[in-house]
């Protein structure tokens, strides 16, 4: 009989155990889990801040003795493992009753990531929270309860910062994010990203990017913090900058890790000693795009990555084949998700690319409550290939993510997507899908049936009538608002103006959302112009524009 030693719970190891004893009924399984927690929501925990989740209970999905009741686990909490001694194969643990060695056969490593916490002033404010776990959520519960905070800063806006933003402002608070990028949610493009800059401020969330925590004092009435820029008053402040793997156990035990801390395994999550496996939040996986190394701490991989190790030490071949970063996010009633790679990650590796952005409604317009999402798409130019996605809007946007997450996994390219065979109904879709859409609209390009020019490129279009700047929205649209040099001759109007115009000049065309100014774009080249459509049209440019003044006044 086997004797497997699992270290950390939570959606690796609890996993894990649960799928080794699946496989086998006779193997002694062992989980050590350092908090009284060994299977708890994690990713709930901010909704139970904000009393959506008001029931503490349901983030529990198990407990020691359920667990051990259904899996036949021997669950061991409030203990941690010091060390690993790979040459006797034993590990040595401390709980209540002193420290202790158990012996292993295979070792599971699921560790996971802690909150970053930097070091500087006022850090260790009562005041200032993290949020990992079930205690951390019952702090910050407790001190709203108790002292009733009326403000509060969030510093980091990704996923942990932006839902802590999002739920302090439901429990009744006013709320900052700082963030010391330029955006938030670091898998978008900032030309996604824009849109929920926009969103939070109209939800009453203030923002402050390109901005860095310096300092905190913590004073009789609240805290004082000093940013890179400004100065902000709270009665508290939640952490949120990122987190780093817990890997200290396998450094020292000479397992091999990156440069950042990240346990090295093979695709069978193997480590460097055979009979240690590790995953989870801690390890370093490949990039499924770009085949590179990366750290991309998501539920979803964690628990791939458990039940491939559980395979294997039962002797069944699995593979991890990497991770491409599908995530989603709920920002107040706004959906933001990616897959894949963004267009930073496509210029840092210099990779041959193109995109093409989309506004489009989540369902038939014709049925009540449809709104539109944008939608960009990143694609390889000579294959068509798709690198990765994002979407941003209210309805069906993670709907289309996840297809264009398979579309990745399936090495799909533009053509593939026209092709697929969506449901549709009024109220969910349209008859061409977005997804369809995006097919298309590569294809297009392509093709060259169509040349698309960007948001970033407006500006240094030349205004010296060496070109011709040319907006075909209705002159109701013009007037709220438009792009200097543009001139207006609305779409249905510019068959009978074509004349006028010099086929000598290229012309630069927009529209609202790049859909009016794609068939002018037809109409104009097959007159014989040379033509250029701006993808994502007015609305992306106008928003980033605004967007990106909005940081300057700042």
């Amino acid at each position: 009989m086997s004797k497997i030693i699992i270290v950390g719970g939570v959606a690796g190891g609890a996993t894990a155990a649960a799928r080794l004893r699946r496989l086998d009924e006779y193997a002694e399984i062992i989980m050590f889990e350092r908090g009284e927690h060994i299977s708890f929501a994690n990713c709930g925990l901010p909704y139970h801040i904000g009393g959506t989740i008001p029931d503490r209970g349901d983030l529990l999905l198990q407990t020691p003795g359920s667990f051990n009741r259904r899996f036949n686990v021997d669950v061991r909490v409030q203990s941690e493992v010091l060390s690993v001694d790979r040459s006797t194969k034993t590990i040595k643990v401390k709980d209540e009753g002193g420290i202790y060695i158990e012996q292993y056969d295979k070792l599971i490593l699921s560790p996971g990531g802690s909150p970053i916490v930097p070091p500087m002033e006022g850090i260790n404010s009562g005041r200032v929270f993290t949020l990992r776990n079930v205690v951390d959520t019952d702090r910050i519960k407790v001190f709203i309860h108790t002292t009733h905070p009326r403000s509060a800063v969030v510093v980091g806006g990704g996923f942990i910062g932006i839902e802590m933003a999002e739920n302090l402002k439901e429990a009744g608070l006013k709320v900052s994010i700082v963030e010391l990028s330029d955006q938030v949610i670091a898998p978008l493009d900032i030309d996604m990203a824009c849109d929920i800059h926009h969103y939070l401020r109209r939800q009453g969330v203030s923002l402050h990017l390109n901005n860095g925590l310096k300092k905190i004092i913590d004073g009789k009435n609240g805290l004082t913090i000093e940013l890179q820029n400004g100065i902000l008053e709270a009665d508290m402040l939640i952490l949120a900058i990122g987190v780093r793997p817990e890997s200290l156990l396998a450094k020292d035990a000479g397992l091999d890790v990156n440069g950042r801390g990240g346990i090295l395994t093979d695709k069978h999550m193997r480590t460097s000693d055979p009979d240690i496996y590790a995953v989870g939040d801690a390890v370093e996986v490949i990039d499924f795009v770009t085949k590179q190394p990366a750290m991309i701490p998501l539920a979803g991989p964690a628990n791939k990555q458990a039940r491939i190790a559980a395979d294997n030490i039962c002797g069944i071949p699995s593979e991890y084949t990497g991770t491409q970063g599908s995530a989603v996010i709920k920002v107040f009633d706004m959906t933001a998700a990616s897959t894949g790679i963004n267009e930073k990650t496509a210029k840092r590796l210099s990779l041959d690319y193109d995109k093409v952005y989309l506004w489009l409604p989540g369902h038939a317009g014709y049925y009540p409550g449809s709104k539109s999402m944008s939608l960009k798409v990143i694609f390889e130019k000579e294959t068509g290939k798709i690198l990765g996605a994002q979407a941003v809007g209210f309805d069906g946007v993670n709907k289309r993510c996840d297809v264009l997450a398979v579309a990745i996994r399936a090495g799909m390219i533009a053509h593939d997507l026209t092709g697929l065979e969506l449901c549709y109904a009024p109220p969910y879709s349209s008859a061409k899908d977005p997804v369809n859409m995006a097919g298309y609209a590569i294809e297009n390009i392509l093709t060259g049936r169509v040349k698309n020019f960007h948001w970033r490129e407006v500006d240094a279009l030349p205004r010296d009538g060496s070109v011709t700047l040319l907006d075909v929205r209705t002159p109701q649209e013009a007037a709220r608002g438009r792009i200097d040099g543009f001139i207006n001759i609305p779409l249905d109007d510019l068959r009978k103006n074509i004349g006028e115009m010099d086929k000598s000049k290229p012309v630069y065309v927009h529209c609202h959302s790049g859909m009016r100014s794609y068939i002018a774009a037809r109409i104009l080249s097959q007159h014989g112009f040379e033509v250029y459509n701006l993808s994502g049209g007015y609305r992306l440019y106008s928003s980033v524009a605004g967007d990106l003044q909005n940081q300057f006044l700042q």
